[in-house]
């Protein structure tokens, strides 16, 4: 990611002081210009930890399949072996030519497929979200885009950059670049989601100004509701900061596989909303 940054941030509208290192952990922060809306992109991934006797521990929630390619590295070298799921208890293991370091992390094999409408890869929760802020980045004049970690486990980063935006910068209001689902009533294509509530329900007030900025642009997009679900929206609304978010992203079929799959047009109109966002909030 800093290594992106620091070649591409000389073709951007405007050069951000770059914020990362151990103060941060694994996390970046951009900030552009004269901020008054920070953008939070999770940089992390769900997974699986290798434990005892070829047994596997989830890292946030993957859907898990008897056959799915796991990729991964210890100190004997790559790994390339395959999920097996127990048909009586449920219990996660791995195939493999031998035994795999325990304390070791399996991600899915990336299979990068595109069509005309749509593309699809493991893991498009959050690089697809991360492509967004980074595009944003290019014409950016004014914002914060941060580069946060935990979001699929719990979380444990949002909180300390939430603190340290606020009292650096006054800033109080956030967008969450994520992505979400595909549902009876979130449709592959028709645009991206506003969401106006998931396990938790941002302020109101806040979330009707973004939806009268999405109304007046005419740029397409869908109105989200559910019960259940968080992002990194619980850890600024757990904070002890005033913080507004919103989350604004495209919606994805297949979640937590080795096959998320988004619309092109979801990706269009999630970037030109964020532009839109970033310049009039």
């Amino acid at each position: 990611m800093l290594d992106y940054i620091n070649r591409q941030a000389p073709t951007w509208l405007v050069q951000p002081e770059v914020l990362a290192g151990e103060e941060f952990q694994d996390c970046i922060i951009l900030v552009f210009g004269k901020p008054r809306t920070a953008v939070f992109a999770h940089i992390d991934s769900i997974g699986f930890t290798v434990r005892y006797g070829r047994q596997l521990v989830r890292i946030g929630g993957p859907d898990t399949e008897t056959g799915y390619r796991l990729v991964g590295e210890d100190s004997q070298g790559a790994i390339d072996c395959t999920l097996t799921v127990d048909d009586e208890t449920g219990a996660l293991g791995y195939e493999f030519s031998r035994d795999i370091e325990r304390g070791t992390t399996l991600t899915f094999a990336c299979d990068f497929r595109e069509t005309e409408t749509t593309v699809q890869s493991c893991y498009l929760d959050n690089r697809l979200g991360v492509w967004n802020a980074l595009q944003l980045c290019e014409t950016l004049q004014d914002g914060i885009v941060v580069f946060s970690c935990y979001e699929e486990h719990g979380g444990g980063t949002v909180k300390f950059l939430a603190k340290y935006i606020h009292e650096r910068f006054a800033v109080r209001q956030a967008l969450v670049c994520d992505i979400t689902w595909v549902t009876e009533g979130v449709h592959a294509g028709q645009g991206c989601a506003i969401s106006l509530r998931d396990s938790l329900i941002p302020r109101r007030s806040y979330v009707e100004r973004i939806r009268q900025i999405a109304k007046k642009s005419g740029i397409p997009h869908q109105l989200e509701v559910e019960g259940s679900g968080g992002s990194d929206g619980k850890e600024l609304q757990h904070g002890a900061q005033p913080w507004d978010w919103c989350f604004v992203g495209a919606p994805e079929d297949h979640v937590h596989t080795p096959h998320e799959q988004v619309h092109k047009a979801d990706i269009d109109s999630m970037l030109r909303l964020y532009q839109v966002l970033m310049r009039e909030l």
